[in-house]
């Protein structure tokens, strides 16, 4: 049985955001609210939780998982960025957007696209979010909150307490999200180019890329 913590999306309680950060570390997986949708979520080096991720999403051995960063700082520990895509991403950041780019040596393997060796990187602009990662003190890995056989990703709280409590060590209950997932920007292309329109306006994009 799942533990399930409502948590103040703009003023999250510490005691709670510390518990879940405790969670994290003993090898759980949770679910979060983003800016986009709600998110399963676990350490970064933990292989039996991400191997739980892809049973609950029921995705293969390639299923690409993204790394939910703080700030545009912690990205350079994990992906390569050159200047003009560090301005591109400054400008879009923190938001509902996902920047596929290459992969330092910090990024696990098995987290690496097998091909390309690109990791999917992501600054969500959610109170919830920030203040797990400042808990953590690393980006957390993870994966949109989308149950086979669904279009959309799941979005209330309660729901995902029903459907996933048995599978899930919490759910984080900070209200609705839009059940939209972030726009992908990949940036490994010369120039850049858009493969998914979601949550994240990519108008200004769209118009720089021209």
């Amino acid at each position: 049985m799942s533990q399930y913590f409502e948590i103040h999306p703009d003023n999250p309680q510490p005691r709670l955001i510390h518990q879940a950060v405790k969670i994290i570390n003993d090898g759980g997986v949770i679910a979060y609210p983003t800016d986009s949708s709600y998110a399963l979520g676990c350490h970064i080096g933990d292989k039996a939780a991400m191997e739980r991720i892809r049973n609950i999403r029921q995705v293969s051995k390639n299923h690409n998982f993204t790394l939910v960063c703080r700030d545009l700082s912690e990205i350079t520990t994990y992906a390569k960025v050159d200047n003009i895509n560090y301005r591109l991403m400054k400008t879009l950041t923190p938001g509902p957007y996902t920047f596929i780019l290459p992969a330092t040596r910090e990024v696990p393997k098995r987290l690496q696209h097998p091909k390309r060796k690109t990791i999917g990187i992501r600054v969500p602009d959610t109170q919830i979010v920030r203040e797990l990662l400042t808990g953590l003190g690393e980006p957390i890995m993870s994966s949109t909150l989308l149950i086979p056989g669904e279009s959309l990703p799941m979005n209330e709280p309660w729901e995902i307490r029903k459907r996933l409590e048995h599978v899930v060590d919490l759910v984080i209950d900070g209200g609705s999200c839009v059940v939209q997932p972030t726009s992908v920007v990949v940036l490994t292309d010369d120039p850049p180019t858009v493969y998914r329109h979601g949550q994240g306006d990519v108008s200004m994009l769209e118009a720089w890329l021209c």
